[in-house]
């Protein structure tokens, strides 16, 4: 649900903008991160073609097995990946992981000083680009801790607030980006309002609402507000330190948050 004409407008191009192939095709040309990776994995093809020339026939046969072997175990995870995840950012995230170990295994049977180089070329890409999160901003609105402080305290704004702390540095970050505006597009009412702050911009903010900034794998955070209280958090004060970070779903965060029962009760006038 949108709060206003300009609202709808601006959900509906963000719904388009996420299933437009010429946005895509974009990226990938102006985007350091995506550019980068695509001419990395053609530049495979100048050297498969000079490793033919070279190569004993024995050699190049044994190599093409090893192609297609890996070509049709690329293709399995990616079908496995695109059905089970939620997210097109996720899906690439994981899909290029895929890629370039593939790659570079291919490029270890070939001569151990090309899988070196790829192993290289893709490090120095993890350290000088990053992927980029979705662009959509959905019904929520981008925060500063000032305004949301200013929201909360004069209380005649929504009676609840979920909040989005996130750091666009981490990739889990990155990989659930496009779930807040999704979610609020379908649960954005006059009694739940959504806004996001950016700790990578505004990093004291941690501090003023119980965040911790030690392990940055431990973002996104999530707080629901209840005039101006904290009334739920994901994950909790108490949950234990992680490796990898919690499996974040929309469907989880519908249910952490009741956002079903929520809207439901909205509908209902309560």
């Amino acid at each position: 649900m949108s709060k206003n004409s300009n609202g709808g407008s601006s959900v509906q191009q963000d719904q388009e903008s996420s299933y437009d192939p010429v946005r895509w095709l974009n990226l990938m040309v102006s985007e350091p991160y995506y550019l980068f990776h695509l001419l990395v994995f053609f530049s495979y093809i100048p050297v498969r073609c000079s490793a033919f020339q070279i190569l004993d026939p024995a050699r190049n046969s044994f190599l093409l097995k090893r192609e297609i072997q890996v070509f049709v175990a690329y293709c399995v995870l990616s079908v496995v990946k695109i059905v089970r995840t939620e997210s097109w950012e996720s899906f690439i995230q994981d899909t290029l992981l895929f890629a370039k170990i593939f790659l570079t295994a291919i490029a270890l049977v070939m001569d151990y000083h090309l899988a070196l180089w790829y192993a290289l070329a893709f490090l120095v890409i993890h350290i000088i680009a990053q992927q980029p999160p979705y662009e959509g901003l959905g019904s929520s609105n981008h925060l500063t801790p000032l305004q949301l402080e200013s929201l909360l305290t004069e209380g005649n704004t929504s009676r609840f607030w979920l909040v989005e702390f996130h750091a666009f540095s981490t990739s889990a970050c990155v990989c659930t980006s496009s779930f807040f505006p999704e979610l609020s597009i379908t649960y954005s009412n006059t009694n739940l309002s959504f806004g996001t702050i950016d700790l990578g911009l505004f990093p004291n903010a941690a501090e003023r609402f119980g965040i911790s900034l030690g392990s940055l794998n431990q973002l996104p955070v999530y707080i629901l507000f209840e005039n101006a209280v904290e009334v739920a958090r994901f994950p909790e004060f108490d949950s234990e330190p992680y490796v990898f970070g919690p499996t974040i779903t929309k469907r989880l965060l519908c249910g952490r948050f009741e956002l079903d029962k929520r809207l439901l009760d909205y509908v209902n006038g309560k």
